[in-house]
């Protein structure tokens, strides 16, 4: 099978799913294509990216009009265009978001965790549905209602989470609590309660079985034009970033032998570099911002993946 057909079958698959979450969609576009190149484009030239995966003008504008009233996006209007850029709250969410998608396994825990406990209050501030979920998205994991843990969690990230729903003063963060005098059962049972780790490995092997066709032949320099390279990157990243999601990104130490999540990491990460060049090109000839032409990817852009090599990132300008 030729990789313009591996990509026609990946459309049909992707189109198979319903509802289509063109939001959620737009929401991966945004965080892989554009957050790191001003994050800023012109909404016909989204429409213009979507409609070869079936997505006509009205579903992106509707998705576009939740996105904006879910404060992911604002736009900007200049005459007849409508020019959409990230919120505030739409980069925080990214940042948090982006070492999820783009790290790898995490292998140096130092067997403590960060506990955080949202104490039963009458207080009208702490939401606990609304801070389980977001801290959710932080790869934490629910012990109780009101006690969440993670044994790597980035801190910073918590942070700004926690600023952002403005309960920072409101809960108790025990960092560096040790399982010390837990036995092994009750860890691997605790761990098994709070992530669902088998449904999780069914996702992976999903993801591995339909995209390692694509990469042998990518890897046999079977590389199709740059707006197929670019369509490939968008579903792909998208498959692995809804997974990556409701990944809590455990160490090794926690997780199944022979975890799936590990081949995934490694096979996305080589379709991405195999794609990088010509997708980027593509989304150059694509992409219209206020000013003209995206401005180049910044310098983060470069550590996804524990570093994209040189061959991969060359004639991108930085």
């Amino acid at each position: 099978m030729t990789v313009k057909q591996q990509l026609e079958k990946l459309i049909e698959d992707f189109q198979a799913q319903q509802p289509l979450r063109v939001g959620s969609l737009i929401i991966t576009i945004y965080g892989d294509l554009l957050a790191q190149r001003g994050g800023t484009v012109w909404l016909g030239s989204v429409i213009n990216l979507l409609e070869p995966l079936g997505i006509n003008a009205r579903h992106v504008r509707t998705a576009v009009s939740r996105l904006n009233k879910d404060n992911w996006i604002s736009p900007r209007q200049l005459g007849r265009k409508s020019y959409y850029s990230l919120t505030a709250s739409g980069q925080r969410r990214f940042r948090n978001a982006t070492p999820q998608i783009y790290a790898g396994p995490r292998s140096d825990w130092d067997q403590h965790w960060t506990l955080v406990i949202l104490p039963d209050s009458n207080n009208a501030k702490i939401n606990k549905d609304s801070a389980v979920k977001e801290l959710g998205w932080l790869g934490f994991g629910k012990i109780t209602k009101g006690i969440l843990a993670h044994p790597m969690p980035d801190m910073l990230a918590l942070e700004g989470t926690l600023d952002g729903l403005e309960i920072r003063d409101e809960v108790i963060i025990l960092h560096q609590a040790s399982h010390e005098l837990t036995s092994s059962a009750a860890l691997d049972s605790m761990v098994k309660g709070c992530w669902n780790l088998a449904e999780l490995s069914v996702k992976y092997r999903k993801f591995l079985e339909r995209y390692r066709p694509v990469y042998e032949s990518l890897s046999c320099g079977n590389i199709p034009d740059d707006a197929d390279c670019l369509l490939i990157r968008i579903l792909m990243v998208h498959e692995y970033r809804k997974i990556l999601l409701r990944d809590p990104r455990l160490p090794d130490m926690l997780m199944p032998p022979h975890w799936e999540g590990n081949s995934a990491y490694q096979l996305c990460r080589g379709i991405y570099q195999l794609l990088l060049k010509n997708s980027e090109a593509a989304l150059d000839d694509i992409m219209e911002t206020e000013k003209g032409a995206l401005p180049a990817p910044d310098r983060e852009f470069f550590l996804r993946f524990g570093g994209l090599t040189e061959e991969s990132a060359k004639n991108i300008t930085m």
